[in-house]
């Protein structure tokens, strides 16, 4: 990880880092206070905290500014890679389902809401859900790409895990870009 790190950090200069995390500063502001109705927690999502919009960025000013589209791999089509950058930061920012974001065609949210429960964990009903499959499924899904979630272990108080996930994030790449600032000045 440090390796991925270090070369990332080599073509950013401190101005485009700060930059870079006071973009993401907003977007992770939007959501970090957001556990979903199928318990994920929307700060540990890249495409809700702004980590992947903003790396999709900055990949696509390292690739353009050393030509690599040019003369990059032979089996490299450049144009089409820059095309499907621009194609990712054209994506718009995901608010979390809890202010309208998410799936438009989630099964768990209007479940949630109709039972009442701020998420699936709260429920008693949770072994024999109708919706088990698709919480299943999503919820694999985010474990596969790094997602923290709640657990039916997580007793704490929302505000509490969100404290606690907040400080494994700033340890899990990609989405530690988001917290360089706070370990630049810590070091």
């Amino acid at each position: 990880m440090a390796c991925r790190i270090l070369i990332l950090c080599l073509f950013i200069t401190r101005q485009d880092l700060q930059g870079l995390c006071e973009m993401e500063a907003k977007a992770f502001e939007n959501v970090k206070n957001q556990i979903g109705c199928c318990g994920l927690w929307c700060g540990s999502c890249i495409v809700g905290n702004g980590t992947l919009k903003e790396l999709t960025k900055r990949y696509e000013h390292l690739i353009g500014g050393y030509g690599v589209n040019e003369w990059g791999a032979r089996n490299f089509d450049g144009k089409e890679f820059m095309r499907g950058l621009a194609s990712i930061q054209a994506l718009p920012m995901c608010q979390g389902c809890l202010k309208g974001g998410g799936n438009d065609e989630c099964k768990i949210r209007p479940c949630a809401r109709s039972r009442r429960i701020s998420d699936c964990m709260e429920c008693n009903e949770l072994k024999t859900c109708k919706n088990l499959e698709a919480l299943q499924k999503v919820r694999t899904g985010a474990f596969h790409v790094g997602m923290l979630m709640k657990t039916d272990n997580d007793k704490d108080d929302p505000q509490q895990l969100i404290s606690k996930w907040i400080a494994e994030l700033k340890n899990k790449w990609p989405s530690l870009i988001l917290f360089l600032d706070d370990t630049q000045e810590n070091a």
